[in-house]
């Protein structure tokens, strides 16, 4: 059939249309599907830190030399959550055993966007002491995990940049290296493998100032509990020294309705028994 100019533009102005359509139809998944490495880190750490109104588990700490020795600490760990995730929340420790930190205790109350407030009493000279802004990221009760670690890291310190998306140990996942901001990190950056299903992190490595691998989180075993993906098995390993330190939380029990009146200073020399046991 032969068409004069006027059909057969016609003709072409329907071409292109359907082809626009196809083509927006072919980007929209993608443009829904779309995420920055912030919101991946934002949800990481509403489903790592902030699952349920409040929480509490028994833990055991095993403090591992490069030798194989063992320390052991026991520990109640309470946390509660106050708005949305990634608002403020209330961190309370108790230590059982080894004898010589038996009734210490460990405050956090944790602010978004600035700096969090720290506080550790020691039973031994019957002190409270308050743990300084600089000192988040020394060392907890001698385990490879620092102060900052149990809290968790403001998103807002650290910019993100999503690298890649790729399985580990069979499951899918979001790869992320986050760089501290301004001159006051210990480290260069850190590269977490971030789970696609749950958001939780499965592994997470530390680079020193020097670009040197130094410490490698790994979330050891994960089980659903109350409806939330927990990490119940975890391992923090310092390269450099050989040590590490693997945490099991034995009990795990979400949303019990803990007081606001257990974060105080007065409870820390004596904590409620119906919380910390």
């Amino acid at each position: 059939m032969v068409y004069n100019p006027l059909q057969r533009k016609q003709i072409e102005e329907v071409k292109m249309s359907r082809f626009a359509v196809v083509l927006l139809v072919m980007l929209l998944p993608l443009q829904a599907s779309a995420v920055t490495a912030k919101d991946i880190m934002k949800r990481s750490q509403a489903a790592f830190l902030y699952p349920g109104r409040d929480f509490k588990a028994r833990v055991v700490m095993k403090l591992i030399d490069k030798s194989g020795r063992e320390r052991i600490r026991e520990l109640t760990m309470l946390r509660k959550n106050y708005g949305a995730p990634g608002g403020e929340q209330k961190y309370f420790i108790y230590f059982f055993r080894p004898a010589d930190v038996k009734g210490m205790t460990f405050m956090v109350y944790k602010y978004p966007e600035k700096d969090d407030d720290r506080w550790l009493y020691v039973p031994a000279i019957d002190m409270v002491r308050r743990i300084a802004a600089r000192d988040k990221r020394s060392s907890f009760v001698g385990s490879d995990f620092t102060y900052e670690d149990i809290s968790g890291r403001d998103i807002e310190d650290d910019n993100h940049e999503l690298l890649r998306e790729e399985p580990l140990d069979g499951r899918d996942c979001f790869v992320i290296r986050s760089t501290p901001k301004g001159e006051d990190g210990d480290y260069l950056y850190r590269l977490s493998w971030i789970e696609k299903g749950s958001f939780l992190p499965l592994k997470e490595e530390y680079y020193d100032l020097k670009g040197q691998l130094h410490r490698v989180f790994t979330a050891d075993e994960v089980k659903e509990i109350e409806g939330f993906p927990t990490v119940t098995e975890r391992t923090m390993r310092n390269v450099r020294s050989g040590h590490r330190t693997e945490v099991r939380f034995v009990t795990v029990d979400y949303d019990i309705g803990i007081k606001d009146s257990l974060f105080s200073e007065r409870f820390l020399r004596r904590p409620p028994k119906k919380w910390i046991r």
